[in-house]
């Protein structure tokens, strides 16, 4: 029995699968901003947890609309998800806080504050700022 050779990929696979690894690690850096778990960013793009793990780890690209709302839900602008300015993934990444300054609290602290309004919000900046003075 032959056994069947598998070509090597092509230039142009090999070029998507670049895009597909910097569309998740750019969609990761900001779900990671906006203190996000995966299921919650899933939840809010309309696509099922492991989908959109299979993103993150580019394992997949999305379609456009779901890139729309990748785009929308995590607050990043599209051409970065896409790599069209290295530049802002390369700053959102190096914005983001090291692992030790990711503490449980503040993750806490980040989901809660998305559920405030924009009043309940502005109070909170008042007391924060007091209390950092």
């Amino acid at each position: 029995m032959a056994s069947k050779r598998i070509p090597p990929p092509s230039s142009q696979q090999r070029m998507d699968d670049k895009l597909a690894l910097a569309l998740g690690a750019a969609a990761r850096a900001a779900r990671l901003r906006a203190g996000l778990t995966q299921a919650e960013a899933a939840a809010k793009v309309g696509l099922a947890p492991g989908v959109y793990g299979r993103i993150e780890r580019g394992g997949m690209m999305p379609s456009v609309p779901t890139l729309r709302r990748l785009s929308i839900a995590l607050k990043i602008p599209s051409d970065t998800l896409l790599s069209l300015s290295h530049s802002e993934v390369t700053a959102w990444v190096d914005s983001l806080p090291s692992r030790e300054e990711r503490s449980p609290d503040l993750r806490r602290l980040a989901r809660s504050l998305r559920n405030l309004t924009p009043a309940q919000l502005k109070v909170l900046n008042v007391i924060a700022t007091a209390l950092t003075r």
